[in-house]
């Protein structure tokens, strides 16, 4: 998981803003469509303008993927075709970005909450077919209430939530999420962590729980629990040699990893493994991961005083033989600059402009593509900078300083189209559809 430098993440307000009363139509049976405020089948019938009416959507040949940018005042959609904007709402403050794992919501953490946006765009299954829709964007009244939402992690079929005042792990299952919202909230399971820290938490195969330990002044590690509800959860596995531990990311095979301040930490076949950093202070803070790939792409700094250091080397750990290789750019990054391609391929977005595609395997660069203008990262971690995300074979950059986003085709490894913003983009994320 991409995520941000610093270890303490600041509270953020939320600005009252007026309900958007836009909505989706949901399908009463194949090829027919309900009026807005019609009842969703199995759910309680609700009034129009509510969650439960998304209305004005049509139905599409195919999945419609979109993209979901934050600016100041607010959210922006776009379509990721044509990057043309379908939409969006107006928020103030900070926000950040979280898919909520169903392929058409996003989780808006807002400091107090983590507020469900639909970016309207689906596809409902029926029989050996699906049928696709896609409508107005809007940011709804439901929510999860939280004490500094922080980081949102979905995997194994569940999306968790985790508050960094408070502890709190909330967890559910995010294939349910659209016919819940009809009337409330999807259920959750609640864990509390033994002390609020900023943490996180990841969801494993067959219902086991893997949950940082720390407090407000430091973290040190993480504990692996099995399956069960709630606070009746055992602990099967625990490592405390994980200083600083940020981040989290996934590897071929359900293996999960956290990042140190001194290397990283493989949960791997019931036990933890740790990968040392050459250096003393050898931070590999954010992650991206791949399940077609064993080799997890991690950022390396090694100045623990830095106001902000800019470092030209990632490193590459391989979760199958625990060891780590460390890659030379040329180039510095940002925290919002690695990500992985359809492939388990590495990608790098340097302040050269450049769009670095890597063998995780070998460490080679096997392709730079010019993507932007170079660009100086800002010392504040909330400012906007260029923003690499990928959703199939398309890598996506955002470009602030032009008010630019380019779709960068990973297979002819050539900028498909770039996009013109009336905003200026930061945090970025997007839906299937």
């Amino acid at each position: 998981m991409i995520t941000h430098p610093s270890s303490k993440r600041p509270a953020r307000r939320v600005l009252a803003v007026p309900s958007i009363a836009l909505s989706a139509v949901l399908l009463a049976g194949c090829g027919a469509a309900v009026s807005p405020g019609a009842a969703t089948p199995g759910a309680a019938s609700q009034p129009p303008g509510s969650d439960a009416s998304p209305g004005a959507a049509k139905e599409a040949q195919g999945p419609t993927p979109r993209l979901v940018l934050t600016h100041d005042g607010g959210i922006t959609v776009l379509d990721a075709k044509t990057l043309k904007p379908v939409g969006g709402a107006d928020l103030g403050g900070f926000n950040r970005l979280n898919p909520a794992g169903d392929g058409r919501h996003v989780l808006v953490s807002t400091g107090d909450a983590f507020r469900v946006f639909d970016a309207g765009s689906w596809s409902e299954p029926h029989g050996d077919h699906s049928h696709h829709y896609a409508g107005e964007p809007r940011l709804t009244e439901r929510s999860f209430e939280a004490s500094k939402a922080g980081h949102v992690v979905r995997h194994a079929g569940r999306t968790v939530l985790f508050s960094d005042g408070s502890g709190k792990v909330e967890s559910f299952n995010p294939a349910g999420l659209a016919k819940a919202l009809a009337s409330g909230l999807p259920e959750t399971d609640v864990y509390t962590a033994s002390e609020a820290h900023h943490g996180v938490a990841v969801p494993l195969e067959g219902g086991g729980l893997l949950v940082t330990l720390g407090t407000e002044e430091g973290r040190s590690g993480a504990v692996v629990l099995g399956p069960g509800k709630g606070q009746d959860r055992k602990e099967i596995a625990r490592n405390e040699n994980c200083p600083g531990v940020h981040g989290e990311a996934v590897a071929a095979h359900g293996t999960v990893v956290l990042g140190c301040e001194n290397g990283m930490l493989i949960y791997k076949g019931g036990r933890f493994t740790k990968v040392a950093s050459p250096d003393k202070y050898g931070r590999m803070g954010n992650q991206a991961g791949s399940e077609n790939s064993p080799v997890i792409l991690g950022d390396y700094k090694v100045d623990k005083d830095a106001e902000l250091e800019r470092p030209t080397r990632i490193s590459l750990v391989n979760t199958d033989t625990a060891k780590l290789r460390l890659v030379d750019l040329g180039t510095s990054y940002s925290f919002r600059s690695l990500g992985r391609g359809p492939s388990g391929e590495a990608l790098v977005l340097g302040t050269d402009g450049g769009l670095r595609v890597i063998d995780p395997a070998s460490g080679k660069v096997v392709s730079t593509i010019k993507v932007t203008a170079p660009w100086t990262e800002s010392t504040t971690w909330q400012d906007p900078r260029p923003t690499l995300f990928v959703q199939g074979s398309t890598a996506y950059v955002t470009e602030p300083a032009a008010r630019k986003i380019h779709a960068v085709d990973l297979e002819s490894r050539k900028v498909l189209k770039s996009g013109v913003l009336d905003v200026v983009p930061n945090e970025l994320t997007g839906v299937e559809g």
